[in-house]
């Protein structure tokens, strides 16, 4: 379960959940710091990962493009490491079963806590 961890994401995140997520990467390590949501959809398309974000950029275009790439849409407002780790600890079955699915986006998350995302 490859997935490409944008910027609103700790890195650490990514070393926290290796276990659980071989493969990731957050888009620093991918030298996309700072890059364009075009290029970062090309880089995750091209690479054969799912991208993971709290922005609702990467939802809409799903929308618009449908997948590949698929996106996980976190709408869990700001929130420490330790609990963003926590809720994709626990989300990784349906996270694979979203992966292996013909959907194009999974959000996770209550909406009142994504207003002005």
């Amino acid at each position: 379960m490859k997935l490409l961890f944008d910027e609103n994401l700790s890195p650490r995140l990514v070393k926290g959940l290796a276990d659980v997520y071989p493969g990731s990467l957050h888009v620093r390590d991918c030298d996309l710091r700072g890059a364009s949501d075009v290029k970062i959809w090309q880089y995750a398309q091209e690479n054969g990962f799912a991208i993971l974000s709290k922005d609702s950029d990467f939802a809409q275009r799903s929308t618009l493009l449908g997948s590949p790439p698929k996106v996980i849409w976190l709408r869990i407002g700001n929130c420490t490491t330790t609990r963003a780790d926590f809720i994709l600890r626990n989300a990784a079955l349906r996270i694979r079963t979203f992966l292996s699915s013909e959907e194009d986006c999974l959000v996770f998350g209550h909406p009142r806590l994504a207003v002005g995302d």
